[in-house]
């Protein structure tokens, strides 16, 4: 018996220690901070790396997240990144097809990304373009609405639980580091590029969402980056397909673009994104877009407004920088580094880039002293997250990190908040739902409706493309509520041939819906935030004819009606994402309270602060309140 139990004491410790030992090889995220141990792990392992290992830890490729085979052509381009290059860091996405964003699972993407921690010599930084919660990349996610939704609700709380949800998420799948908050002030109307990725106008507002963000995504311990420094709101042009120029003085500058990212800094923001725009109040040279100029990032970022981070260039593969090094792509990069950027996003020939920056630093062209002075950095940015210690993510942890019910509910609230109503003729809404849920309903025959009501309401929604999922949701939800409603889908190609179609049910209709999703996309040819000319105007023969009983709702870009002055029903939720579309559809049928503000000034429609407020008027299904 004393042999047995000394044998179960023996077995108990030795699983306690391997349960420990497994523990202890896992990330724990937490509050960031840089120990001494980690700030000499920094500096000792700088020492020891070689030319070719230093350069390799200033560059940041893409990792597409899917799984792949070890033998996978694309999971080998990964390994040669690490092998042969010394990549330091990966910037998360999925693959793309199209207008379609293939977005992957968060199993998927952590074992992807555990699977190249333990490939690299180094620990490697992960960092995701997550403007929108981890729901832009990944399904199961909480799913929040863009960023001027948060300008719309007004609540600076949210913003900051925002933050700290999304830093959550991103940790538990091994993502350190956002590229957001986005800092921009869309004094543009016409901006295609920012628009409802920015909070708002004002900038006021704008730096304390910023800081908000930092504040909550720091208690998450995730890493932070404010963008697109100097500020991209007031452009007209996608600097991914082209050069954006900001044309205002430098007192322009210092009262509307450059207060967020002061706010943002004094915060203790991780890192600021570079952009490519040519500020020429700033640096007269047409060829020097803030990513290359000394002046704007050496000299105003660092010395004139003291900071001490990661200066991290926007993708070094857009336009608004390649047409300037067409002959010689691999100089993208040295320029940049000279400029005093530390990290080199997204080389448009990362082999080239990464030659070329090798060569001139063997030149003395970059010294030793400045490219040992970015590494630094980075070498101490991955210490702060304790990656020298552990770097791997445990993804059985993933089940009970991710998509919580309480974080999914928090993101549909912002977006139903964020509902602002801006026009209303007294005559449309609410709309009133054909149904009695509740079990009020009287009883018949299955398949069919109590009441006759085919084409009485009409709903018309407006995409880039009837192939997305643009309106889907929004679709499935409006018929919940009037199943024998007629939803019509359409895009720029079939706008012109469904006319006829669509203004037919529209003159017989009692109540029509139009809802219409622009919000910007990175690189469309022709960028606008502006309808095409298509679907623009058959939007304009739609309230020609019934403007009267139409309401439009704007899913995304809130500057629409500027556009359209014919309407008179007119309601903002500053966003295309699925809990918006949800939102939308509540607030058309009067089962949430309306309370939203603009953010921004809509141009001869309305002045930022407007807002219709209006009660909740049934409860959320259709029930009246007073048959409660």
């Amino acid at each position: 018996m004393n042999r047995a139990l000394a044998l179960l004491l023996v077995t108990l410790l030795f699983t306690t220690a391997a349960s420990a030992k497994d523990k202890d090889k896992y990330q724990r995220p937490g509050p960031i901070r840089l120990t001494s141990a980690g700030e000499k792990w920094a500096e000792k392992t700088l020492h020891k790396l070689t030319l070719e290992e230093k350069v390799g830890q200033v560059f940041m490729i893409w990792c597409r997240a899917s799984f792949l085979n070890v033998e996978n052509p694309e999971y080998l381009q990964l390994r040669e990144a690490i092998e042969k290059y010394h990549v330091g860091s990966f910037a998360m996405t999925v693959h793309v097809d199209g207008p379609y964003l293939l977005r992957s699972e968060p199993y998927e993407a952590a074992e992807l990304l555990n699977r190249l921690q333990s490939d690299s010599k180094l620990p490697l930084l992960f960092a995701a373009d997550f403007e929108r919660g981890v729901s832009m990349r990944l399904m199961g996610t909480t799913v929040f609405p863009h960023a001027m939704a948060f300008g719309g609700d007004g609540k600076i709380e949210d913003a900051e639980a925002f933050g700290r949800i999304t830093a959550e998420e991103s940790r538990a799948i091994g993502i350190h580091w956002n590229f957001f908050p986005d800092a921009d002030v869309n004094s543009n109307p016409a901006n295609p590029i920012i628009n409802t990725r920015s909070f708002g106008e004002d900038p006021r507002q704008v730096g304390d969402l910023v800081v908000a963000y930092i504040k909550g995504a720091h208690e998450g311990g995730m890493l932070t980056t404010v963008k697109h420094f100097p500020g991209h709101g007031d452009t007209a042009t996608d600097s991914h397909l082209g050069v954006a120029s900001v044309n205002v003085d430098r007192a322009h500058l210092d009262s509307i673009e450059l207060p967020p990212f002061r706010d943002a800094i004094a915060a203790g923001v991780d890192a600021v994104m570079v952009a490519h725009v040519t500020v020429p109040a700033l640096d007269s040279d047409p060829n020097h877009v803030a990513t290359i100029s000394p002046v704007i990032v050496s000299d105003l970022l660092e010395k004139q407004l003291g900071f001490k981070g990661i200066v991290v260039t926007d993708a070094l593969d857009m336009a608004g920088l390649t047409h300037l090094f067409s002959n010689n792509i691999g100089r993208a990069a040295v320029e940049a580094f000279k400029a005093g950027n530390d990290l080199l996003l997204i080389p448009a020939d990362f082999p080239a880039s990464y030659n070329a920056m090798v060569q001139a630093v063997r030149s003395g062209e970059i010294s030793r002293e400045r490219l040992d002075h970015s590494v630094l950095k980075i070498l101490t940015t991955k210490a702060s997250l304790g990656l020298q210690d552990a770097r791997l993510v445990d993804q059985n942890a993933i089940s009970t990190g991710v998509g919580k019910p309480e974080n999914l509910a928090f993101g549909q609230q912002v977006a139903d908040a964020a509902v602002t109503l801006v026009r209303d003729n007294g005559k449309v809404l609410p709309l009133k739902s054909s149904l009695k849920y509740q079990g009020t309903a009287k009883a018949g025959l299955p398949y069919t409706t109590q009441e006759e009501t085919h084409n009485q309401v009409v709903a018309v929604l407006f995409s880039d493309d009837v192939r997305t999922e643009s309106g889907r949701a929004f679709g499935r939800e409006f018929r919940a509520r009037i199943p024998d409603a007629r939803v019509i889908y359409v895009d720029p190609r079939i706008a012109a041939g469904m006319s006829d179609e669509v203004l037919k049910a529209v003159d017989e209709a009692r109540t029509v819906v139009a809802a219409v999703y622009v919000v910007p996309t990175a690189g469309k040819v022709g960028n606008t935030v502006a309808m095409a000319d298509a679907t623009g105007a058959l939007l304009q023969q739609l309230l020609d004819h019934a403007a009267g009983k139409t309401a439009v709702v704007a899913m995304g870009n809130p500057y629409l009606a500027a556009d359209f002055p014919k309407i008179e029903n007119y309601m903002c939720t500053f966003s295309n994402a699925t809990v918006s579309e949800m939102a939308a559809v509540k607030a058309l049928f009067g089962e949430i309270a309306i309370r939203g503000h603009l953010p921004v000034s809509i141009p001869n429609v309305a002045q930022r602060g407007a807002g219709i407020e209006r009660p909740a008027q049934v409860a959320s299904g259709g029930l009246d309140h007073a048959q409660k």
